[in-house]
């Protein structure tokens, strides 16, 4: 029997004694164990295990503007005989850099077998997917990631979808034990972004008469208000009863609230309105937001979990710190929460999410280099002079969130540099590993290679005075 090789490294780098004196559980599956005030995966073999991944490892990514040519896959078919022959050399080289997991977006070619070589975090995109349905319904041809569209996860057809999605893609894979867990969906909206100024309770109270998750809106509403006279001075509507409300008419924000990454407690203040009407209004937003996620994230884990009993669920890689209410319901249900930081230093922001008591995964971090030659003028995440400074950035970075006890792993974004004319919706930057044609950055491979070997010490030692 073939011993795998993220579990041979493992074994052979740490002993037990750093999640503890117990034993860690031995379940023949990945899951999470909390030993002496830290989190860890602990891998179907019992062993302690830091997720240390790649996203978007695929031979032929990023047709240029969507629609051209895979530059990439372009310089892969001139140097491998074949995608087995490519994905044995990529594999064997993440491996050596000291990666152990297939981040999201990951080409099926990789999996080798049972996919024991380097484990795996599929991406579902249930939101996602069923928003598209309607969005090309409409006529629109960008992506729901793009536009920044929630769909309606109260409508009975959102649970009926989510739940054939996961019997398609999970339970062929509900055995497989290198599946560390499901990412559920990417960077949805949950509320005012770079893609829409829109809270979500607006967009849902203008939706169409029929639509469930309106209906669910205004339900909300009436049981905030003692009657329709109240709701209409904070709202600034002129409804005359709850039952005109319900038959339509466009419900515009009464109040600005900008976007949750330019939120502060002195902006908040200066915006209130002297009556307090605009605190209702926001606590009105807030609280729809709860039910939202209450119900997506109560709906898809149930999904999954039923597909794939023995996986984890890796949440929605959220983009931004949300609402408080949406942390509270993703708490309640996923095992790991997911989310994506684009910063010099995630210190602050990873804290945050500690609070609600779930071990953290990082689903995208990047740094873009100016010497790369590309033009980095789109796309998110710091720029530095040089693949010196890139260097630099990646180990702070690593080192400051594996440092807090609830990290239990970090996903690289990307592999490979995108298009200098742009992918499909433009992104022009150096993200990648590897250059174009398929050449590492090799002095900032050798520090990431120095950092992933170093990151399950630090993890060994984040300091856990004071914490629950």
């Amino acid at each position: 029997m073939r011993i795998p090789l993220w579990y041979a490294a493992v074994a052979g780098l740490m002993s037990l004694t750093v999640i503890g004196s117990a034993q860690a559980e031995t379940t023949g599956y990945f899951h999470v164990e909390k030993r002496d005030g830290r989190w860890w995966l602990i891998t179907p073999k019992g062993e302690p295990f830091l997720s240390k991944g790649v996203c978007a490892v695929r031979y032929a990514p990023d047709p240029i503007l969507g629609t051209g040519p895979s530059l990439y896959g372009e310089a892969n078919a001139k140097k491998y005989p074949s995608v087995k022959a490519w994905a044995e050399a990529k594999t064997s080289q993440l491996l050596a850099w000291d990666f152990n997991t297939l981040g999201a977006w990951y080409d099926e070619g990789m999996v080798f077998g049972k996919g024991d070589r380097l484990a795996r975090t599929p991406i579902l995109n249930i939101a996602a997917d069923y928003a598209r349905k309607h969005i090309e319904a409409g006529g629109g041809k960008k992506s729901a990631w793009e536009m920044g569209v929630f769909p309606d996860v109260f409508s009975p057809d959102f649970e009926t979808f989510a739940r054939e999605r996961a019997h398609k893609v999970c339970t062929p894979q509900a055995q497989d034990s290198n599946i560390l867990g499901w990412f559920i969906d990417n960077e949805l909206r949950w509320g005012p972004d770079w893609r829409s100024q829109d809270e979500l309770l607006v967009t849902f109270l203008n939706s169409s008469k029929e639509a469930p998750g309106r209906h669910a809106a205004i339900g909300m509403l009436q049981k905030r208000y003692k009657d329709i006279v109240a709701f209409n001075e904070v709202w600034k509507t002129g409804a005359a009863s709850w039952a005109e409300l319900v038959q339509g008419g466009e419900i515009k924000s009464p109040f600005p609230h900008r976007e949750k990454s330019k939120q502060n407690e002195e902006i908040e203040r200066v915006g209130d309105d002297s009556a307090g009407r605009r605190k209702l209004y926001v606590a009105d937003c807030d609280a729809f937001l709860g039910l939202l996620a209450e119900q997506y994230f109560a709906v898809t884990q149930k999904a999954v979990r039923e597909a794939a009993p023995h996986h984890m669920v890796f949440g929605c890689r959220f983009a931004y710190t949300p609402a408080k209410p949406v942390l509270e319901a993703a708490a309640r249900h996923v095992d790991v929460i997911s989310f994506n930081s684009y910063s010099t230093d995630p210190s602050g922001i990873t804290e945050n999410y500690a609070t609600y008591g779930r071990p953290l995964i990082v689903g995208e971090f990047a740094f873009r280099a100016e010497d790369s030659g590309l033009p980095n003028t789109k796309g998110a995440g710091p720029k530095v002079a040089n693949q010196k400074e890139r260097a630099a950035a990646y180990e702070k970075y690593v080192r400051a969130l594996v440092s807090n006890p609830s990290v239990v792993g970090y996903h690289w974004f990307k592999h490979v540099d995108e298009p200098a004319e742009g992918r499909f919706d433009g992104e022009n930057s150096n993200y990648g590993l590897l250059k174009i044609n398929d050449e590492p950055y090799e002095g900032f491979v050798e520090k990431v290679k120095e950092c992933n070997g170093k990151a399950d010490t630090w993890h060994a030692n984040a300091p856990v005075t004071g914490r629950k």
